[in-house]
């Protein structure tokens, strides 16, 4: 397997250790994070005035001559698969995708395949220039199954490591679409009393709690108030549904973004997605507020009504601010306008 040297000199005033210098001094384009820094440091390939040098914490000086040798990246062990997929934006960092409900994003024991990964592997092909070591997609974020909309992935380690960042920081703008059972209402005296559910001006509800993984069971989230991880979701409704409104459509958006938060959130507040199997709980939408029909579309919708409709972002490499919008799935339209919508 082929290698690349990368060579520059340590500039003035650097840090006190060799690894906060390499990731100050290192080249943008040779595309390392410090993640993959520090693995290529403890591999021996990083080299100190022609010495070989694995201690991070080693000094360095003005002028020091830095030579690293980075193999190649490996192929990934992960098949690629001919699938398609809808590409809303690409270029040689990263690649938006808006996935389809029902795609898995990453392999796993239970799906080795058919999922977006699978499916980048076989679209991006050679232009996967490598993160940590491997050809593969950088994933920074991740959406269930059956929600569909925007997901951003990384092609290169500069990138996942800049996009990684932003996500780390909650900078990223993500917006989603969702139909819930009721209307949300900040004169509501039942949502009044819910511990973690404020309003803010504009009727914006504010659910604020912990997260952690369910006691008995490990495949759903619980809200906590102490332990498990801080989560924050606001929401407002963009449309309501049927006559008298028994349901909504809104719009939440992130604070963090925790597994399973929107749907966990709402259901917590009351007012659960239409189609969640596993949060929806035994809510129904009252017979007097829709027709028939429409209560026969809810009852078979087959996913939770949860749509990332928009993903904004700084590109890590350029800088540029980047907003993308992804308009309702066809299902999505069809159960709004079943509930009179």
């Amino acid at each position: 397997m082929g290698s690349t040297i990368v060579e520059f000199h340590i500039a003035e005033n650097p840090p006190a250790r060799l690894d906060k210098a390499l990731a100050r001094d290192v080249p943008e384009q040779a595309s390392l994070s410090r993640t993959r820094l520090a693995r290529l440091l403890e591999a021996g390939a990083v080299q100190v005035n022609g010495v070989a040098e694995g201690n991070p914490k080693a000094k360095v000086a003005e002028g020091d001559v830095i030579a690293i040798n980075i193999p190649e990246a490996e192929q990934s062990h992960i098949a690629a698969e001919d699938i398609p997929l809808e590409v809303v934006f690409e270029d040689d960092d990263l690649i938006v995708i808006n996935k389809p409900a029902g795609m898995v994003v990453h392999p796993a024991p239970g799906t080795p395949s058919g999922t977006m990964v699978n499916a980048l592997l076989h679209h991006c092909g050679d232009s996967l220039s490598g993160v940590g070591g491997a050809k593969r997609p950088g994933i920074v974020h991740r959406i269930d199954k059956d929600t569909s909309g925007l997901l951003v992935v990384a092609k290169s380690d500069a990138a996942h490591h800049g996009l990684a960042a932003q996500f780390e920081k909650h900078s990223v703008e993500r917006y989603y679409r969702a139909v819930v059972y009721g209307v949300p209402d900040g004169t509501d005296p039942r949502l009044r009393g819910v511990k973690g559910v404020s309003f803010e001006a504009g009727n914006i509800m504010k659910i604020t709690t912990q997260l952690a993984r369910h006691k008995t069971d490990r495949q759903k989230q619980a809200v906590l108030f102490s332990g498990g991880r801080h989560a924050v979701t606001r929401a407002r409704v963009v449309q309501s549904l049927g006559n008298p409104a028994g349901a909504a459509l809104v719009e939440c958006w992130l604070e963090t973004g925790r597994t399973h938060q929107i749907r966990v959130h709402m259901a917590h507040a009351g007012h659960g997605l239409v189609g969640d199997p596993v949060y929806g709980g035994r809510r129904k939408l009252a017979a007097k507020a829709f027709s028939e029909a429409g209560i026969a579309v809810a009852r078979a919708f087959p996913r939770q009504a949860l749509h990332a409709a928009v993903l904004g972002f700084e590109h890590p490499v350029s800088g540029v601010m980047l907003r993308f919008e992804a308009p309702l799935p066809q299902d999505f339209v069809g159960l709004i306008q079943a509930l009179g919508g």
